[in-house]
């Protein structure tokens, strides 16, 4: 019997990870009827990821909370074995916005500490925060207030929320937050290795996707490097140079900062929880996507990540996308036995969103028919 385990990321803007999922297992059985197959959707601790813990079992919570702007947004995180799982976007996301100057200087993360404190009331033993997809640049200022810290000017007042009120930082008391947050240990799930800082940081990199002109990303380095001082100066480790720390607007440095958190690889996280290694053992192929395969694929995503454990486990891969931007031999360096993409198959891009599922069950059946004659 042919064992295929299907392990694919979200293909953005037409189906989650699941769906993907379903869609390549009806093409792998429309030629293999008695195909054995391992469902495994993936992410990479970006959006998307919280369908995927979903799928694993997991339970979610609903919860409405101060939206990046400060009007309420419907936001909701995923319990599963203790753990809870909060995506800073379902708070913070940039789709809450229209990026605009005033927004890349006064978006903030103050729901995403509400996320915290709601999932600490309800008893998690351990909280992991996905940090990609934010409005904000305020490297967890607001998450941090939210939690009870005091984040105040040299006369004592609070500084307001946003990247560019941190400019105005001078004291920070993080003990009210760590008292709330107590023994509950904290992991940060990203890919991203920008520092929190400079050419790299948060600002410089993310900034101008939220609306910052070039002045205002200055003005965001600058505020970020005062609030990296101040929370020094509060007796918090230095995560600002540290890789990751630039992630999500530098959400990512305030919990290594103020909560003690460790940074952790999204994509290994997710697959450790739904099983990729047990389910390579003794596979035939596998398959894996995303909705584009490009450069930036190769840096820590989800295909990348399972090409590696492919090969590492001696198994054949196919991949399909709904583009892909690689060459042969980029595909050939990820141990690609067979790859297709939806477009090069559809008359449009908005057809090939709209027939992602039937596209990708006709391709899967192609690529499985191919690679079979082939061995």
């Amino acid at each position: 019997m042919t064992r295929v385990v299907i392990a694919p990321d979200k293909f953005k803007g037409s189906l989650t990870a699941v769906e993907v999922t379903e869609a390549i297992a009806q093409g792998v059985r429309d030629v293999v009827p008695d195909a054995e197959i391992a469902a495994c959707p993936v992410a990479d601790g970006g959006e998307g990821t919280l369908e995927v813990l979903e799928n694993a079992g997991g339970s979610v919570v609903r919860k409405t909370v101060r939206g990046p702007l400060g009007d309420p947004v419907d936001a909701r995180y995923v319990l599963l074995d203790g753990t809870a799982y909060i995506e800073s976007a379902r708070a913070c996301g940039i789709e809450f916005v229209t990026p605009s100057p005033e927004v890349a200087l006064t978006a903030h993360t103050w729901g995403v500490g509400e996320l915290l404190n709601d999932a600490l009331a309800r008893g998690a033993r351990r909280l992991v925060l996905t940090v990609g997809g934010t409005a904000s640049t305020d490297g967890g200022a607001g998450m941090l207030a939210a939690m009870g810290a005091a984040v105040v000017d040299s006369a004592g007042g609070p500084v307001g929320l946003g990247g560019g009120a941190l400019a105005r930082v001078a004291n920070v008391d993080l003990a009210p937050a760590r008292e709330r947050l107590g023994a509950v240990p904290v992991a940060v799930a990203t890919d991203v290795t920008n520092p929190l800082l400079g050419t790299n940081g948060a600002a410089a990199v993310f900034g101008p996707q939220k609306g910052a002109r070039p002045a205002d990303v200055q003005t965001l380095d600058d505020a970020l490097s005062q609030w990296a001082k101040a929370l020094v100066q509060a007796g918090a480790p230095d995560a600002s140079d540290l890789p990751g720390a630039g992630a999500g607007g530098g959400v990512a440095a305030g919990a290594i900062a103020g909560l003690g958190a460790t940074v952790e690889s999204g994509f290994d996280l997710i697959a450790a929880l739904v099983g990729v290694d047990t389910a390579l053992r003794g596979a035939d192929l596998v398959i894996t996507g995303e909705g584009s395969l490009d450069e930036q694929s190769l840096a820590g995503k989800a295909p990348a990540g399972i090409a590696a454990r492919a090969g590492q486990a001696g198994v054949p891969l196919l991949v399909l996308a709904g583009r892909i931007q690689l060459d042969t031999a980029a595909l050939a360096g990820l141990g690609v036995v067979g790859s297709s993409a939806l477009i090069d198959h559809a008359p449009s891009l908005d057809y090939a969103r709209a027939h992602a599922a039937e596209l990708l069950r006709e391709r899967t059946a192609a690529l499985v028919r191919e690679w079979l004659q082939s061995r």
